[in-house]
């Protein structure tokens, strides 16, 4: 049994309704791929991939009776196969992996990543479904990373849609996004701020200077600020004091390049 948090199956069904373009064949095929192996039995396991095999040929062509009709008697199969075992074997014998696929050949998506938690790492989960959104210009190892972090969908998938799109930046900057993503203070706000950071031309040191004064370095803030009081930025320099995070760029100019 792998012990890691576990996400009830709500939690998992919020990904359904973050992406009109959410793809079930993909889910299905990549959770069950983690899912079947974990299968103790070698009958079992294979009259599994079977099942798993001929539902994913059905959700990638979903108007096809003779698929449709394929997929439901093999899941019909599989259930009836694991009952006959649960009758002769009781307790005594694993079947949560089993159970756990039917969910997921049920469509029971939440469930069965619930139930896969036993016994699958929660990345190996998550990358199945943040997959499954077909999400472009969208930074997936971001979002994972969020997402095993404890934040909720919305925020993570929202973080990984912003740094994808602005995957141009330069490196030091994308490291604050991050960072600042991880933190859960990456608002709408703050994005539109450093995208003028991103778009100002800046040296090495500046860059280094910039980074500082993102990161709230008092000292730095100050002298910055009189700087741009004695050339006669005084409303800049106030606005830099108060965290205004639009004069940054201005600030670190100030460094000769």
């Amino acid at each position: 049994m792998i012990r890691q948090q576990r996400h009830p199956a709500s939690w998992w069904n919020q990904f359904q309704q973050a992406s009109e373009k959410f793809d079930l064949a993909y889910l299905t095929e990549h959770l069950g791929d983690e899912i079947t192996p974990k299968i103790s039995s070698p009958l079992l396991r294979r009259e599994a991939q079977i099942a798993l095999e001929v539902m994913v040929r059905h959700l990638n062509k979903p108007v096809s009776e003779e698929l449709a009709d394929r997929a439901a008697k093999s899941v019909e199969r599989l259930i009836a196969t694991v009952g006959r075992l649960v009758e002769r074997s009781g307790d005594g014998f694993e079947l949560r992996e089993a159970h756990a696929l039917i969910h997921l050949l049920e469509g029971k998506f939440g469930d069965a990543a619930y139930e896969a938690q036993e016994f699958v790492k929660t990345q190996l989960i998550l990358r199945a479904f943040v997959g499954a959104l077909r999400l472009e210009r969208f930074d997936t190892d971001l979002a994972v990373k969020l997402l095993d972090h404890g934040q909720d969908p919305a925020v993570a998938l929202h973080s990984g849609q912003v740094v994808g799109k602005y995957a141009w930046w330069p490196s030091w900057l994308l490291k604050v996004v991050t960072e600042r993503a991880m933190a859960g203070t990456l608002e709408e706000e703050t994005i539109a701020a450093l995208d003028r950071c991103a778009y100002a031309e800046l040296s090495p040191a500046q860059a280094r200077i910039a980074r500082r004064l993102l990161d709230g370095d008092e000292s730095l803030i100050d002298a910055s600020a009189v700087r741009l009081e004695g050339l006669g930025e005084a409303h800049a320099a106030e606005k830099l004091r108060k965290g205004d995070l639009t004069t940054v760029a201005l600030a670190a100019r100030l460094i000769p390049i």
